[in-house]
């Protein structure tokens, strides 16, 4: 089974058994839609105008949830590559690719570096991760420190690409502001 569908059936069983509110009766809940936000975080960033590579990349995959059934967690590397295949379904990441927040601390500046990228294309080499990218907004630098990629969201129903929540300027959540 796919991560997607545990992560609902996991949703949906805890709904049952914990006390429902007026505004979410258990057919609206049954209905509602689970879309899984990533964090990938790594040791430095090494990048060039075509790949990211994040060195020495975490082997466990952040997921996490928003409204209404909030949930997180982690998986492996493994895991969350198939999320890139056409076995996760219609909704997977190498169809539409994901919007994504890159985080690199760079020593001597008083702040991470934040870019806006499209990225696709993930390959695991050693203990790298590096995917394929396309500039939205900001600069990535050429190298840094500690690094994180907040991924934008995928779950049932479509919803992955430009123009959602979680990533990009004015935008609810990571984002230059």
């Amino acid at each position: 089974m796919n991560l997607r569908r545990n992560i609902l059936k996991t949703a949906l069983l805890v709904s049952a058994v914990a006390p429902l509110s007026a505004a979410f009766a258990p057919a609206a809940l049954a209905e509602s839609k689970v879309q899984l936000m990533f964090v990938q975080s790594s040791e430095s960033l090494k990048a060039d105008d075509k790949t990211l590579r994040l060195v020495n990349a975490s082997p466990q995959t952040i997921y996490f949830t928003d409204r209404p059934v909030r949930m997180a967690g982690h998986i492996t590397m493994s895991d969350y590559m198939k999320e890139w295949t056409a076995a996760a379904g219609p909704n997977n990441f190498s169809k539409d690719p994901p919007n994504a927040t890159l985080s690199v601390y760079e020593p001597g500046k008083e702040s991470n570096a934040l870019t806006v990228v499209e990225i696709s294309q993930p390959i695991i080499e050693g203990r790298d991760l590096v995917y394929r990218y396309k500039v939205i907004e900001g600069k990535v630098p050429a190298t840094g420190g500690a690094t994180s990629l907040f991924i934008d969201w995928i779950g049932p129903g479509g919803g992955v690409g430009r123009g959602f929540h979680g990533v990009g300027v004015g935008g609810r959540g990571v984002g230059v502001r």
